[in-house]
């Protein structure tokens, strides 16, 4: 069973990931605040136990969603826009090799 706890933990979780993802975003602060406010409010009623389920795994899924794949970017010019990773999403980048080598057996 779902426990309220359970739920205002998630809850943290996803203004916690908004303010790091979107941060020094004032509009897309504000937008995924109400946002967040307005799912959770409105299904807070919910006693179906497959629902609330169900609730909290496509919040897990968003804040996953949100962590990993949205980068700020900032127009610079008209036609050039300046991307801002954090620095949880940068990679190591390992080059592609259009022939592989051959391993050699010992």
């Amino acid at each position: 069973m779902a426990s309220r706890g359970q739920v205002l933990k998630l809850f943290k979780l996803l203004h916690r990931t908004r303010q790091e993802v979107f941060k020094n975003d004032t509009r897309a602060l504000e937008a995924a605040r109400q946002k967040i406010n307005e799912e959770f409010k409105n299904n807070q009623d919910e006693t179906s136990e497959e629902k609330i389920n169900e609730l909290l795994k496509m919040a897990s899924d968003v804040e996953v969603i949100l962590r990993t794949s949205v980068i700020q970017a900032v127009h610079t010019d008209s036609d050039k826009i300046l991307l801002i990773p954090r620095k949880d999403l940068l990679q190591d980048n390992t080059p592609y090799i259009d022939k592989p080598t051959k391993k050699h057996e010992s």
